[in-house]
């Protein structure tokens, strides 16, 4: 058996994948090869058109289902200004997490009437930068924040919250944020008197409900689930059911489309909520993982008890696999060759480090060049300077057009906070 860059892998590349004339792998109309000729690996390359004919069907499927719906992409899944600034200007709004997260939404262009604060342990900073900026809406999480927007002189601010819904997501327990035990939101039995405290408050206007069962969800049954049991706590004008819409990582795997969870979500408003309400989404990896690609080049080849395939990057780029066991697609590009049964592992000093365990890749050899599918959530807000490395570029392809987005780190910039 052979294998190619790209066979079998186009269903989890960027929507514009495709072979070109040339014979080469092309993404946005650039050969990928090319990128790698002018940007260096490792890097992470975001087809443009990609994200915009994404956020415009999550737009269109919401939109045709239940007008009222506003979608706000989940800033932590990919808090790049440049990148963000995309989804901006297709006219998504913007949730984040934190003072920084706002920051980078705001640097993007959202206007802050469209963003979203929301966290668990929201700080004195996080609170005041969104009074200060005149965000449109923020999650009470817990009984703190409410006193922590009280004593910061919130006055007049749209607020929702966040409710647990003893719903556990079927996904990695570490992404699960609807079980009972979960950090996040107030409890349901807790619910009706934070309620009552906050609706009682001149300051604040409440306005409605928010959960969230987890992120990189396949099985959509949850949400109807979730909606059911905010039901018994009132009637309100606006519901946020959260996003976490699962992606295909490998051609094998299968998520949903954005129409099933758009008609199961709105399912869930108009049977257990109300369906005159405003409805609020939060999609994060599903707008955003399939259109990144991460390029690496091959350092070494060691073939013993295993082929070991180091390459350039690794954990400091990329670590989703050492968190959540998430296993990625690669190829290498523009080579056919027999396969060859391999460890894809990185650079970094730790055993650990291995990208995708047991892949087939065409024999590779020192200097080839090795896409990696859908790395376009959570890879980039993870990067770290383990060993040293540095943070690699990111690149935007759009009409045959590659232009750099963030800058690779330089060597200055591993010693640019520290004070000798």
């Amino acid at each position: 058996m052979t294998t190619s860059a790209g066979a079998g892998l186009l269903g989890v590349l960027p929507a514009s994948a495709e072979r070109g004339t040339d014979g080469r792998l092309h993404v946005g109309g650039c050969a990928l090869a090319d990128i790698a000729a002018e940007f260096g690996t490792p890097a992470l390359v975001f087809d443009e058109q990609g994200l915009r004919e994404r956020a415009r069907e999550y737009r269109q499927e919401f939109g045709s289902r239940h007008p009222a719906t506003d979608v706000h992409f989940a800033s932590k899944a990919l808090p790049c200004a440049p990148v963000l600034r995309v989804l901006a200007s297709e006219g998504l709004g913007c949730d984040v997490a934190s003072a920084g997260e706002l920051a980078i939404a705001l640097a993007a262009g959202f206007d802050p009437e469209h963003v979203l604060l929301h966290g668990n342990a929201k700080s004195d900073r996080d609170i005041g930068d969104a009074l200060a900026a005149g965000v449109g809406l923020i999650v009470i999480d817990n009984a703190d924040d409410v006193d922590r927007l009280v004593r910061l002189g919130a006055s007049g601010r749209r607020v929702l919250i966040r409710v647990n819904p003893a719903v556990p997501g079927l996904t990695h327990a570490a992404v699960d944020t609807g079980s009972e035990e979960a950090k996040f939101g107030v409890p349901l039995d807790h619910a009706p008197a934070l309620i009552e405290r906050v609706a009682g408050l001149d300051g604040l206007e409440l306005l409605g409900l928010h959960v969230h069962i987890g992120s990189q969800l396949l099985d959509l049954d949850g949400f109807g689930r979730a909606a059911e049991a905010i039901a018994a706590l009132g009637r309100f004008g606006v519901y946020d059911l959260g996003g976490g819409l699962g992606i295909s990582y490998t051609p094998e795997e299968r998520a949903p489309s954005v129409a099933e969870y758009a008609e199961t979500t709105v399912r869930a408003l108009h049977d257990h909520l109300d369906p005159e309400a405003r409805l609020i989404v939060e999609p994060g990896r599903s707008m955003v993982g399939r259109s990144g690609v991460m390029l690496y080049s091959v350092v070494t080849v060691k073939r013993g008890a295993r082929t070991h395939v180091a390459v350039d990057g690794g954990m400091g780029d990329n670590l989703e696999p050492m968190l959540y066991g998430t296993r990625f697609a690669a190829a290498v590009v523009d080579r056919e060759r027999p396969a060859e049964r391999c460890e894809l592992v990185g650079h970094h000093c730790e055993s650990g480090d291995v990208l995708i365990p047991g892949i087939d890749l065409a024999t590779p050899e020192v200097d080839d060049l090795l896409v990696v599918a859908a790395t376009g959530a959570y890879c980039y807000s993870m990067w770290n300077n383990y060993n040293g490395a540095r943070r690699p570029p990111v690149v935007l392809v759009r009409d045959g057009d590659a232009r750099l987005a963030v800058r690779r780190e330089e060597m200055r910039d591993l010693l640019a906070r520290d004070v000798l």
